[in-house]
């Protein structure tokens, strides 16, 4: 899911690259550029004295030899052509494929995401998608699931950054202010903050706070994180307990959030685990998000502790019954 994204202002319309076999030719860079500069070619095997290094460094003095066919400049990598906001290729095509059976959609619908520019992230069109996906190996993608899936896609994005804004209303003023807000449970902490419980909640009330915004982010569903794993091992020590089947993606975003005035801004990154749920009756699909911040440091794990260590002793303690009898 986290390569799905692609960029929205392309610098110039370009043609659709595989990814293999990487670029040849010899296709010379502008003269501005420094790879322009030709290497002077290494020496021949007749060059090098018997029982020498198979490797001998390129002199860097001018060669004599006017003759010699120029080197080739360096051929473009891989991670050249990718994003690094959203590790998807600059070039993400939005026109047909050849192998494909019918037209998709090629509009990109705005998500409430914002950048670190302030503009909003746009999610990839049905045309998009279904590239992305050919690119990566998903040949037998039939073209008429692609909108469905484009839809799911979007609808766990956004369910994800409500999530994320959830743990900035709390703890983007601090610790204490966290703690303060999640003391009594988290059914009070969502009444305090005027949070809707029934809707993906986007908004952001705090006048003093510039809201958050994401910078970029990245997939990584082969890598289960350190939760995702100990959840494992419980489910094969206890199956009938614990027993669940691992997640099928794994994002991390990078959240700025930033203190009262705008100042003291910093990275946080956040870790989201997708789950897929059994069915409804109805045959509708049925997902769980687990999204909570990294632990990279003291204080994210603080507020991991804070936000469902006071939910659950608050809980535990009968905190409810208690403020009624009292």
């Amino acid at each position: 899911m986290g390569w799905f994204w692609a960029d929205t202002t392309p610098a110039a319309p370009a043609a659709p690259i595989a990814p293999h076999p990487m670029p040849r030719g010899n296709v010379e860079p502008p003269p501005s550029c420094p790879m322009h500069k030709k290497l002077t070619p290494a020496p021949t095997a007749a060059a090098v004295p018997a029982g020498a290094c198979p490797y001998v460094p390129p002199s860097n003095t001018p060669s004599s030899d006017t003759t010699s066919p120029a080197t080739a400049p360096p051929k473009q990598g891989l991670l050249s052509r990718l994003n690094p906001l959203n590790n998807m290729p600059y070039d993400l095509s939005n026109t047909r494929a050849p192998s494909q059976t019918q037209s998709l959609p090629l509009s990109r619908e705005p998500s409430t995401i914002p950048k670190a520019d302030g503009s909003l992230w746009e999610y990839p069109s049905p045309q998009q998608m279904y590239n992305a996906m050919l690119r990566k190996g998903y040949t037998d993608t039939p073209a008429d699931a692609v909108e469905s899936m484009v839809s799911i896609h979007n609808f766990l994005n956004e369910g994800a950054w409500a999530e994320i804004m959830a743990w900035e209303r709390r703890f983007a003023r601090g610790l204490g202010h966290g703690f303060n807000v999640c003391k009594r449970g988290e059914q009070h902490a969502r009444e305090q903050l005027g949070e809707d419980q029934e809707e993906f909640d986007t908004k952001w009330n705090d006048k003093e706070i510039p809201p958050p915004k994401l910078v970029r982010f990245t997939g990584r569903p082969g890598e289960l994180t350190p939760k995702a794993q100990m959840a494992q091992v419980l489910g094969w020590a206890f199956p009938n307990k614990y027993g669940a089947k691992p997640p099928f993606d794994r994002h991390d975003w990078f959240v700025k959030r930033c203190g009262p005035g705008g100042e003291d801004c910093k990275e946080v990154r956040y870790v989201i685990d997708y789950y897929e749920g059994e069915p409804e009756a109805t045959g509708e699909p049925v997902f769980y998000l687990d999204v909570r911040p990294a632990v990279d440091g003291p204080r994210s794990a603080a507020e991991r502790v804070l936000r469902w260590g006071t939910d659950t002793w608050w809980t535990a303690k009968g905190g409810d019954a208690r403020e009624k009898r009292s």
